[in-house]
């Protein structure tokens, strides 16, 4: 699975987002290839320069889906008004993705204990 994985910074003043976003949504949900999407709001930055309110995360088969989905009339009008209400201020990353269950998680837990 692959994603396109958008970061807003913490400068972006929240009602503005808040007010644009589900116009955004309304675009980005219709992009052709699309799979699932989430939203976290960061509420503890930790560790690092950058400090972020909003990762957004929309998920596709392959990098050629997610190129073409951005390329599209509602990938199109989805930037424009993530630009509008973030003047820039976001950060965008193509991220091959993974995901592990608990079950497996825990499967490889136990044999590495009995290894040891």
């Amino acid at each position: 699975m692959y994603k396109l994985v958008i970061l807003i910074e913490k400068s972006v003043e929240a009602a503005v987002l808040d007010q644009g976003w589900p116009e955004f949504l309304h675009n980005a949900e219709r992009m052709p290839g699309l799979l699932r999407e989430s939203t976290s709001r960061i509420d503890m930055h930790l560790y690092g320069g950058a400090e972020y309110q909003l990762q957004h995360e929309l998920f596709f088969n392959s990098p050629d889906e997610a190129r073409q989905a951005m390329a599209s009339e509602a990938g199109r009008a989805a930037g424009r008004i993530l630009q509008q209400l973030t003047g820039g201020r976001l950060v965008l990353f193509f991220a091959d993705h993974r995901e592990d269950d608990l079950v497996n998680i825990r499967k490889h837990r136990q044999s590495f204990s009995l290894g040891e």
